[in-house]
């Protein structure tokens, strides 16, 4: 099995900073991709980054891009989520994944999972 835990997460005022970590244990393995996701009340789960362990491939969700930066430290199996000038639309439950099947923006297509951190944006 894998296991996840995400730490970081708080409340930040509008405009602030957070770092999100991400630790992986378990059965992992350095060829699997490391994704977060996010989930708002009352909202499906989106996709926000991802990025292959060396992290030489990226992706982004286009209302992150240019203010998160995801990256990660394959011999630590530790994923980090920048995220800067942050908004109240970006209050939401924050989740480390990897281990992806298919699409990266796809959240069925991660195997594993972490619980989730809370990030809140006040205005």
């Amino acid at each position: 099995q894998v296991q996840l835990v995400e730490s970081g997460g708080g409340l930040v005022q509008a405009g602030g900073s957070l770092r999100l970590s991400c630790a992986i244990s378990g059965r992992t393995s350095s060829s699997y991709a490391m994704g977060w996701f996010r989930q708002a009340p009352g909202k499906e789960r989106e996709f926000v980054a991802a990025t292959t362990r060396s992290g030489g491939v990226t992706s982004y969700a286009g209302s992150v891009r240019g203010r998160f930066t995801i990256s990660g430290d394959n011999a630590k199996n530790t994923v980090w989520l920048q995220m800067n000038s942050l908004q109240p639309e970006d209050t939401a439950v924050y989740y480390c994944a990897t281990d992806p099947r298919s699409s990266w923006s796809l959240s069925t297509s991660w195997r594993y999972w972490g619980q989730g951190t809370q990030v809140t944006v006040s205005s």
